[in-house]
């Protein structure tokens, strides 16, 4: 589930229901970059950048969109015929005054979706705002 920084307070006041922060499980190899914690079968990711509608509730509070994807709504899809490329370019010949070099990589992908049905936006808002 992808959720917004500004309910990372709420996750944690879940761990009696069952939520596990990321820093507390046994193993953080398998723990993506942005993920905040697990719970209810759900793994919580986080980003400042999650959508948020501001003061649009019947009281006046904002509304947090949570996107939530099943193991099973996508898949990745591996490409054959090409292995990754490295592309460098010192700036002596990535630009007229030499200033900017070129660093890339290209590779072959692609991404499918397999059911759509296994994706859901959760909408959620706060009773009251921290502090108030």
């Amino acid at each position: 589930m992808l959720s917004s920084t500004e309910l990372q307070s709420d996750f944690d006041a879940l761990t009696q229901q069952g939520f596990k922060n990321q820093w507390d499980y046994a193993s953080n190899l398998s723990a993506l970059q942005t993920e905040y914690g697990a719970g209810f079968n759900i793994r919580v990711l986080t980003s400042s950048e999650a959508p948020v509608a501001r003061g649009v509730s019947d009281r006046g509070n904002d509304v947090y969109y949570n996107t939530v994807a099943g193991m099973q709504a996508l898949t990745h899809i591996r490409q054959d015929g090409m292995s990754m490329n490295l592309i460098y370019r010192d700036p002596y010949y990535s630009g007229m005054l030499a200033q900017n070099a070129t660093l890339a990589i290209k590779f072959p992908q692609a991404q499918s979706l397999t059911q759509d049905t296994a994706i859901r936006n959760l909408l959620s808002t706060r009773l009251s705002k921290l502090g108030v």
